[in-house]
């Protein structure tokens, strides 16, 4: 299992290397104050483990999907799970905070960008 931290666009090559645990589509730990992404793996919490040995804090990290064939983001993931920041769901809440995740994740990832 391969974890990428990314702190620029991911190379066609990392992206295979994350896509190698679960073929189709990538987890994503997003840190939306640093604009760092870690991916790979079988789960959110993973990539999340990455950022955290990384410098990132745990409440700037939310987890996200992104799935290369769709060019699609995804905002679901248990790690987002947080009463403390107002998030009871498994699904980014705050429009804000899902719109930054997005952009950061399409910046490091979708084609033609």
């Amino acid at each position: 299992m391969t974890i990428h931290i990314l702190r620029e666009r991911a190379t066609a090559e990392q992206v295979s290397e994350m896509l190698q645990a679960l073929q189709t589509y990538i987890k994503l730990a997003v840190d939306i104050e640093r604009h760092v992404v870690a991916g790979g793996g079988t789960m959110h919490a993973d990539s999340e483990t990455a950022l955290l040995q990384d410098g990132s804090r745990q409440e700037d990290i939310w987890g996200a999907d992104w799935d290369p064939l769709a060019q699609e983001v995804y905002f679901e993931a248990l790690i987002n799970i947080r009463p403390r920041q107002n998030n009871r769901t498994m699904i980014i809440q705050d429009p804000e905070i899902r719109q930054r995740v997005e952009s950061l994740v399409r910046w490091m990832f979708a084609k033609n960008q």
